[in-house]
């Protein structure tokens, strides 16, 4: 597992030839569904995005990064924070202060994170993305005003390999007990 974890890279050029196939696309939905999460809450739903005039759409609002568009699947996820006030409707953004919002994309980021790994496992590059506005990317797939789109994930058959970025040594980046100042 730790060789998936190493390799994985964030991919932006596609084989826009070449489909995913279906099999290995639910084993990466699989990962995210079975990520932990806070009382077992679940609060996350994934959107899978084929069409061409939609992903034309979602890469316009996610900064204009058309590359998404090669991309021959791009995964919307999605946090619920209506699941820790009972499915009350709320309407959230990405100024909101409620706490359960944080709790669901802390949650739901597990998930993407899980589905990244399992995208590198089953032969696949992905990329995940989040240069949006909550305005502009939810009604483009329909999604309630008490959802917050946490990412869009592209997904497909890589035709780079990127280089190993460097990373921090773990002593730079571990304290053992208390903070080290």
């Amino acid at each position: 597992m730790l060789e998936a974890i190493k390799n994985r890279r964030s991919v932006t050029s596609y084989d826009s030839t070449k489909e995913v196939e279906e099999e290995k696309l639910r084993e990466v939905l699989k990962a995210g569904s079975i990520a932990p999460s806070e009382q077992n809450l679940q609060p996350w739903k994934f959107i899978v995005v084929k069409d061409k005039e939609m992903k034309k759409g979602l890469a316009f609002v996610d900064h204009e990064q058309y590359w998404l568009e090669e991309a021959p699947i791009l995964l919307v996820c999605v946090a619920n924070p209506t699941v820790w006030i009972g499915g009350q409707p709320i309407y959230v953004h990405e100024e909101a202060e409620f706490m359960g919002l944080k709790r669901v994309i802390r949650d739901t980021s597990m998930a993407i994170m899980q589905m990244a790994i399992e995208a590198e496992n089953q032969g696949l590059a992905s990329c995940i993305t989040a240069w949006y506005q909550q305005l502009d990317v939810r009604p483009l797939l329909e999604i309630p005003e008490d959802q917050y789109v946490v990412s869009i994930m592209a997904l497909g058959y890589g035709k780079e390999e990127p280089e190993e970025k460097p990373r921090k040594e773990l002593e730079d980046i571990i304290y053992y007990e208390k903070w080290k100042s």
